[in-house]
């Protein structure tokens, strides 16, 4: 752990939050907002956020460590059933969860279960506040009637209505989390943003730019592993990846006619780790077959999931 500048006046703070809800809620956005710079995926297909990102926040004299965890559903493959397990792993361990709902989906059945699953897998020392996100989709009378149902339901410590895109309430709840989080040292240099290595942050925004550009069914059966990662003298880096498919059918679909789709999917994703990293960067991008990676160990390793948990 690295050493930490400590604030001169008033105790220092810091804690995990865990983020939870249904696919597609805005966690990621929220995550991002928070941590003011993009440490999370978001794309408008459910199930991107594939492992429990941490990112970190500064409130004063407070260190908010956000786990943006993956949506909660049914899970039927292994992989959904690993990304379950990384959800319910990341709230079990944060000192503060939020549940985020969506307010114009409002008490769904999926968010029922998640709700009586935190009444099991949560513990009473453990504070669970209520986010209910997107206000601007519904009227005023809606949203105080969803708060009612929702608190009935379970008994959240606080209820927020925010616009995690806008940014509308999110400064209410960031003050809040500040308070409610428990005395002690920070976790993170005070610079630090996110806790994933650099690596898989680059593969994430890659992964993000394929989902964006690809149809329905392909992003959830691909996955992005950086290979490389070579420091050069002039402050530049080099960065190979793989795309791993599952057929030979996708490899075509990803590199697209005469390479076009690969090459504008490179061009954005060197864009975004470019901005990111603050110095220039050479992406190059390799597209595998690979049948069973999504029976394979390694590269659940590669994504921050544990391979084991998709036997549940």
């Amino acid at each position: 752990m690295t050493d930490t500048p400590i604030p001169e006046t008033g105790p220092t703070r810091a804690g995990f939050i865990a983020l939870i809800g249904e696919p597609n809620a805005g966690k990621s956005t929220l995550t991002n907002r928070m941590v003011g710079a993009k440490v999370s995926i978001v794309t408008h297909k459910v199930q991107t956020t594939r492992t429990r990102i941490r990112g970190v926040a500064m409130e004063g004299a407070a260190q908010l460590v956000f786990v943006d965890t993956p949506g909660l559903f049914r899970p039927r493959r292994r992989l959904d059933r690993a990304m379950v397990a990384a959800a319910w792993g990341g709230a079990a361990d944060a000192d503060v969860v939020v549940l985020l709902v969506e307010a114009h989906r409002g008490l769904t059945d999926g968010t029922q279960s998640i709700i009586d699953a935190l009444k099991d897998r949560i513990s009473p020392k453990q504070t669970v506040a209520l986010a209910i996100n997107k206000i601007d989709r519904v009227k005023a009378e809606a949203l105080l009637a969803l708060s009612e149902k929702l608190n009935a339901a379970y008994p959240f410590a606080k209820t927020f209505m925010i616009s995690a895109e806008r940014g509308h309430g999110v400064e209410d709840l960031r003050h809040w989390l500040a308070q409610t989080l428990p005395e002690g040292p920070w976790l993170y240099p005070e610079d630090q943003i996110a806790d994933l290595p650099l690596r898989m942050i680059a593969a994430e925004m890659t992964r993000e730019k394929l989902t964006l550009r690809l149809h329905e069914e392909l992003p959830y059966q691909l996955t992005v592993e950086t290979e490389m990662w070579q420091e050069r003298k002039d402050g530049s880096v080099r960065i190979d990846q793989i795309i791993y498919v599952i057929r030979d059918g996708h490899k075509g679909i990803v590199l697209g006619n005469k390479g076009e789709t690969i090459k504008s999917i490179s061009q954005a994703a060197r864009t975004e780790i470019t901005e990111f990293l603050g110095r220039p960067v050479h992406l190059f991008l390799q597209v595998k077959v690979r049948e069973n990676w999504l029976e394979e160990a390694a590269r659940y390793s590669e994504m921050g999931l544990d391979f084991r948990d998709g036997n549940a």
